[in-house]
């Protein structure tokens, strides 16, 4: 349920705690400052 709310608020920070420091972290940052609907969806997916 947390993780849900995290990909939708921050998903950053939702891979983060789920793959720590790592390319899948990145590629979430570069997706959520493009937009943040592309940052959701990639959280969605990897999570």
């Amino acid at each position: 349920m947390l993780t849900i709310i995290l990909n939708i608020l921050l998903p950053p920070l939702a891979v983060y705690l789920n793959h720590g420091v790592g390319t899948t972290l990145l590629i979430s940052i570069i997706l959520t400052l493009i937009g943040w609907l592309p940052g959701v969806i990639h959280a969605f997916i990897v999570n």
